[in-house]
């Protein structure tokens, strides 16, 4: 057990009269008188007794100091009121109980591992109460022995009172210091005091682990895994780090890895380290964020939408194939109902077998013959300049008529580039009309069926002509070439103009001065070969409307979000050898053609589906784009920049793709389901323009050469 050291501080001088405080603190230091007691909780009995030598001196009681140290560990002190033997001055014996052991003054205390033990003087009858709960019992007994005497006079001495050795609380460390008050002891309290005492200490207990644990969960990660310590951000146990990223104290690393030597390695990680992998880290407050979660949802989000891209590229192509099969299938259906009937007449007719035999065999190679697959064949041709030059195709619906640009027939009259319109009702030749004044290489209508025909030249403007009176309505001046043009299909009052720079004009035909806005190339500045418009529709895959702008570096999906904001998307196309892009409405396909190169010898027409991406956050904006479905192989020979179509399919089932082969100088049919070749409709030149058309319920496709025109219908 072990000890606690007491000063008993107060003494009587000699002579009988009343000491002062300083010769009461000068008896104090001198007294060797030994007093003992315990710091395991215990109480300290005092028995108090009247000597019958008393001569009638009063034990002077000098007023109580409060250590500084004090405020640590306790809050407030009550000082007790002298007894009336203590008053009278008569001596008091102190006994100290079995086990324990005594100490001198004048020794020296030895130095305490734990919390140091405050002590606290107190006069002899005065019992101090702590708000800690500690107490000192005081009863008056003589079954003790070991009476303490001061110098052989009889008077007051100090009760030391033990100090709760318990560690003070945060709390603590900001209380202020409460003098002791007077108070009356009594020993009804002694037992409440004592139980006070040991629930006080519990509670401490308690409140400094949570305090301890508290403050070790906001240091985590602030400290050198090698000493323990907290590193700092400057001086010799800096932050700092290894190659392989773990953080240490600057001295600490540099040791542990002088220590090791040749085969120094991390303290965490295993990994060779050397002293030259030791770098220092200026930061004032390191903190790592925990981002593993969401790096693993990025990846499986990247994941879901590569299979949800090849989900629907083979959903369009399924698609496909399931027109193609339930046409074929009604078709089987319907023959198959034929032939049964064909049977059930020869069962019942009353000519003989042989004959009845020959007639269904006849039925059936009819309906096999008249079951044959529809297809192109041809009309007419129809000259339409005999000198060539003709270079677009268009098809006027309200007037059924075709028009095809040319030369003027009458260079020195009428000099320039006009159309010239074909009648579909009786396959001739009408007129000419002159609009530019060099080649033309645009033209397009809207869906207003009002005759309008906007078309674009290398004279550096666009126009409006009106066909019902064969006069141009209006001209806008765009500055430079124009390659290509198309009509807003969702707004009639807008059109679009692609020029040599590769930018893209759009004119309000409201406002007859300039053009309303510019869309600049994202990529390099090639002529815009091709222009087409995407209406808007109720599509899940692709509901948005726009401009698809294509050129020999690739093509652009310019999204209309209001009247005069649009926002570009780049189309995955290669970057070299587009020629043109043309879009069929209703399904949302779009066919774009490469001209032969190093890795392709042959003409390609690849049909890609448009898609649009849904948005994944609030910040990111959907993404629009387009993947391929079939693709179509022609010849080796590609001079010129043709136009090809695609369209949907005249019996209603599946679409075809059209486009011309230089090489064997025809137009060629696919099926754009099965991606198999149709028909091949022979050309005495090379194919320039196809544009298909409907007339009083008919179907034709027209080709356009450079001199001729071919029509072919239906059947």
């Amino acid at each position: 057990m072990e000890a606690m050291e007491v000063d008993s501080p107060v003494g009587i001088q000699e002579g009988g009269s009343r000491p002062t405080q300083a010769a009461v603190a000068g008896q104090a230091e001198n007294a060797n008188a030994p007093l003992v007691i315990s710091d395991s909780g215990s109480s300290t009995e005092v028995e108090e007794e009247e000597h019958d030598s008393n001569e009638g001196q009063e034990a002077a009681r000098p007023t109580p100091r409060l250590p500084a140290t004090w405020a640590f560990s306790q809050r407030a002190v009550s000082r007790t009121a002298a007894t009336p033997s203590a008053a009278r001055g008569a001596p008091m014996r102190r006994r100290v109980r079995q086990g324990l052991r005594v100490h001198y003054p004048s020794q020296t205390a030895a130095p305490s591992r734990g919390f140091p033990d405050f002590l606290l003087r107190a006069p002899t009858a005065s019992v101090a109460e702590l708000e800690s709960g500690s107490t000192t019992e005081v009863s008056e007994s003589d079954e003790e022995d070991g009476a303490v005497e001061a110098g052989g006079e009889e008077g007051a001495s100090a009760v030391v009172l033990p100090v709760d050795p318990a560690p003070p609380t945060i709390s603590h460390l900001n209380a202020s210091i409460h003098h002791p008050q007077p108070q009356d002891v009594s020993s009804a309290n002694t037992s409440s005091v004592a139980e006070n005492e040991r629930t006080g200490n519990k509670h401490q207990g308690v409140k400094l682990a949570s305090v301890l644990s508290s403050l070790s969960e906001e240091t985590e990660g602030d400290n050198c895994t090698i000493c323990f310590e907290a590193w700092t951000t400057a001086g010799e146990h800096r932050l700092s780090a290894l190659r392989c990223g773990h953080l240490f104290g600057y001295t600490c690393i540099q040791r542990w890895l002088k220590a090791q030597g040749s085969a120094a390695k991390c303290p965490q990680c295993n990994k060779k380290a050397k002293r030259s992998d030791i770098v220092l880290l200026y930061a004032p407050k390191l903190r790592a964020l925990d981002n593993s979660e969401e790096e693993s949802l990025k990846k499986s989000l990247e994941q879901e939408q590569s299979l949800r891209r090849k989900a629907e590229l083979e959903s369009a192509q399924y698609k496909l194939k399931l027109q193609v099969v339930t046409s074929k299938y009604g078709q089987v259906e319907q023959e198959l109902q034929e032939l049964r009937s064909l049977m059930a007449q020869a069962g019942r007719s009353s000519v003989p077998s042989s004959f009845s035999g020959s007639a269904v065999y006849l039925g059936l190679s009819q309906r096999q013959e008249g079951s044959r697959k529809a297809q192109y064949s041809f009309s007419k041709a129809i000259l339409v300049s005999q000198a060539g030059g003709c270079r677009v195709l268009s098809y006027c619906e309200p007037l059924s008529c075709l028009l095809a640009s040319q030369p003027s027939p009458q260079a020195t009259l009428v000099p320039g580039c006009g159309v010239k319109k074909v009648s579909v009702v009786n396959m001739k030749a009408s007129q000419y009309v002159p609009i530019h004044s060099k080649q033309i290489r645009g033209l397009s209508f809207n869906r207003q069926n009002d005759s309008l025909l906007l078309s674009a030249a290398l004279d550096n403007t666009i126009k409006l002509t009106s066909l019902l009176t064969n006069t141009v309505v209006q001209t806008y001046n765009a500055g430079k070439p124009v390659w290509s043009c198309c009509w807003c299909l969702d707004n009639s009052n807008y059109i679009y103009a692609g020029l040599s720079n590769g930018s893209v004009l759009v004119y309000d035909t409201r406002d007859t001065t300039t053009h309303v806005q510019e869309l600049q190339p994202l990529r390099s500045r090639c002529p815009v070969a091709s222009l087409c418009y995407v209406p808007r529709a109720a599509s899940s895959s692709f509901p948005c409307g726009g401009l698809i702008a294509g050129s020999m570096e690739g093509g652009c999906f310019w999204e209309q979000v209001s009247e005069v904001t649009y926002r570009p998307h780049v189309l995955p196309l290669e970057t070299s050898g587009c020629t043109d892009i043309q879009v069929e409405t209703e399904s949302r396909h779009c066919l774009v053609t490469y001209r032969p190169g190093r890795s392709n010898p042959s003409l390609r027409c690849v049909l890609m589906a448009l898609n649009r991406t849904p948005q994944q956050e609030s910040s990111q904006l959907p993404n629009c784009s387009c993947c391929p479905v079939q693709t179509f192989g022609a010849g080796s020979s590609c001079k010129l920049l043709t136009k090809n179509a695609v369209f949907k399919s005249p019996d209603g089932v599946g679409t075809l793709v059209c486009a011309g082969d230089e090489a064997s100088n025809s137009t060629m049919v696919w099926d754009a389901s099965s991606g198999s070749l149709l028909q091949k409709l022979p050309a005495d030149l090379p194919v320039l323009d196809i544009s298909p058309f409907v007339m009083n319920g008919e179907h034709f496709l027209a080709s356009l050469t450079e001199k001729m025109l071919k029509l072919y219908r239906w059947e």
